[in-house]
Order: structure tokens, then C-alpha cells, then sequence
């Protein structure tokens, strides 16, 4: 770029914040499995006994101001909804059971802007954001009588982090009714990424401010736009000239 006298200079931009899931934030902080892309993210040499992936030279080393720590911003979408979705509503699955848990959303009364689950949600399959919400706006007096719900304060960032640890002081009662299962089996742990990013919420919004305006929506959506709905229109055969033409 010109500076304010004419001579070219290189200019760097600061790395503020990459929007990924999960496992792309695992890629870029060299970290695999079930581990945390935020507080391993530094530990390169120990790699495999450490849960790194071995990377020695991640594309933001020596960024100057880069770390994973801090531009790894929690996502909406993905670290909030599908968290909710992939672990909470199946450990209610399984304190309620299925058929009493479906009978329970069956038979609310449809409210206008609100989905109704006419058949339940047990077998539901792919389940998007929009769902996610919907179910979030009925969960509390669908499992009435099974678990407390303590209502939140006025302070957003101090009722975030109570409610957190109200989770994490209560949570071995879902060990204790056999709720977190597996495919085949009981697991008896809590590595869970999504769970442990529960806990930079309030630092990331300290940080980097509203969550929301990281969201991967927009990004989610263009697989329909861009992808799915341009390959409907053409004839499956040579497919690269007409899905760039259509583009074009």
C-alpha cells in the first residue's frame, strides 16, 4: 500500500477472528480427538501424548498479534444450537424416554412463528439451526418435573457463568441416570469440546463482543445457494462447465 508520501510499503492485517466448527478450529490450532482448539493450542512438540496433530508450522505462525486463543471465536450455530441439540436434548431423551419425550412435544398447542412437532423429535434427522431454536423455546416445560430450572438474572455475563457452574456442580445426576450414552454403551467422561468452549463465552465476548455477528448462517446457507440448488439444474453430466456458468 502507498503511505502518506508515496512509498510502497507492506502492510499486514491483524488475524481478529476466523469463523469455523469445530473441527476446522481443531485443524487450525494443530490439536486432534476430543480436545479443546483453545488451551492446547500452543503445545506443538508434545504432539500425540498432548492430543496435537503434529503441524509445526500452522499458516498463522508469526502473525504478528495471532492467537488461536483469541481469533477461534466461539460460533453460534455450531458451539451453542448443535451443542444443545447433540448432547442436551439426548440426555432428556433418556431421563424422559423417547416416547414420553415425543408425546410431550406432540401435544403442545402450535404457536404461530414456532415449528410444531407434529411427529416429535426422536427421529428427526437432518436438523438445522432453525430447529435447534424452536425446540430451545419449549425444552424447559417439556421436562418439567424431571430437572430444575433456574431462572437467569439481569447481568448477561453473570447469569452465563452461573449457569455454567450450576451445570458443571449437577452434572454427575447424568452420569448417575445413565445419560450419557454412547452408541453401544455408557460413557463415563465429560470430554466434550463443545462443552469445555462453554466456558470461554464470557472471555470471547469480552474480547471480540457480540457472538452473534460470527455466525455461520450466512456461510451454512451458501452450500444451498451456491451448491445444492445450481446442481438441481443441471443434467448431472459436465458438471464443472455448468455449475461455473450458472455462477458466472
Amino acid at each position: 500500500m502507498s503511505d502518506p508520501v508515496g512509498n510502497i510499503r507492506h502492510c499486514f492485517t491483524p488475524l481478529a477472528a476466523y469463523i469455523v466448527d469445530t473441527p476446522e478450529a481443531c485443524m487450525l490450532a494443530c490439536v486432534r480427538g476430543k480436545t479443546c482448539p483453545f488451551t492446547l493450542a500452543s503445545f506443538f512438540a508434545a504432539c500425540a501424548d498432548f492430543q496435537l496433530n503434529g503441524v509445526f508450522a500452522p499458516f498463522w505462525k508469526g502473525w504478528r498479534f495471532s492467537d488461536p486463543a483469541i481469533f477461534l471465536t466461539l460460533e453460534a450455530l455450531y458451539h451453542w444450537h448443535k451443542q444443545f441439540y447433540d448432547h442436551n436434548i439426548q440426555w432428556c431423551l433418556v431421563v424422559l424416554g423417547a416416547v414420553e419425550f415425543d408425546f410431550r412435544i406432540l401435544i403442545l398447542q402450535p404457536i404461530t412463528g414456532y415449528h410444531h412437532f407434529s411427529n416429535g423429535i426422536s427421529k428427526l434427522k437432518q436438523v438445522m439451526g432453525r430447529v435447534h431454536r424452536d425446540i430451545q423455546c419449549y425444552i424447559v416445560g417439556l421436562i418439567a418435573g424431571a430437572a430444575p430450572s433456574p431462572s437467569p438474572d439481569d447481568s448477561v455475563l453473570t447469569s452465563i457463568n452461573r449457569s455454567l457452574t450450576i451445570f458443571h456442580d449437577n452434572k454427575d445426576a447424568i452420569m448417575t441416570l445413565g445419560a450419557r450414552m454412547g452408541t453401544k454403551r455408557a460413557i463415563d467422561n465429560w470430554h466434550i469440546p463443545k462443552l469445555e468452549l462453554m466456558q470461554s463465552i464470557t472471555a470471547s465476548i469480552s474480547q471480540v463482543s457480540a457472538l452473534i455477528q460470527w455466525s455461520t448462517d450466512a456461510t451454512e446457507h451458501a452450500h444451498i445457494s451456491e451448491i445444492k440448488e445450481p446442481a438441481w439444474r443441471t443434467n448431472n453430466n459436465n458438471y464443472n462447465p455448468h455449475i461455473c456458468h450458472h455462477l458466472d
